[in-house]
């Protein structure tokens, strides 16, 4: 089994061995990797396109300790993945309409709303919702601004993680 891989790195010494490392040392086989310094990501950061082999398991393996050791993985097998970011709106949400805030971010490219959480309290003002939101990776700032807009429209505190 094959898998092509783009990887977010830091452009710093060290970072490319330190994705390769896992790799070879799970025993998955590195065919090839393209690593151009001079391109960026809209985070600064370098893509780094590897192509590695090996069954089903093993790549499974390689898969979650590049995620567990901090490496971004931004496409496998040309599949954008994605990334969640989570918000909480502070205000009369009720009155304002859930239903309008959830629409407005569906309707965002890449962005959709996975999760809602309300707690409605006796004083409007004070009812909260949790959001959880899934973006294409790389979406985080523009979702987040998207949010801090619709906050300040509707006269909510807005509260992003960091």
């Amino acid at each position: 089994m094959r898998l092509n891989l783009v990887l977010e790195l830091q452009d710093v010494p060290g970072q490319l061995l330190d994705a390769l490392s896992p790799i070879g040392r799970l025993g998955a086989n590195i065919v090839a990797v393209i690593h151009q310094r001079d391109v960026r990501t809209d985070r600064g950061t370098v893509p780094v396109q590897i192509t590695i082999e090996g069954d089903e398991e093993t790549l499974d393996r390689v898969l979650k300790v590049l995620e567990e050791s901090g490496i971004h993985i931004i496409r496998v097998d040309g599949i954008l993945r994605k990334e969640k970011i989570t918000t909480i709106l502070i205000g009369n949400i009720v009155d304002q309409d859930v239903k309008d805030t959830v629409d407005f971010l569906n309707q965002l490219e890449g962005v959709r709303v996975a999760d809602l959480d309300l707690k409605m309290s006796d004083n409007p003002e004070q009812s909260a919702s949790r959001i959880v939101i899934e973006a294409e990776y790389g979406g985080r700032k523009g979702v987040m601004s998207k949010i801090k807009e619709i906050g300040n429209s509707k006269g909510f505190l807005v509260i992003n993680e960091v």
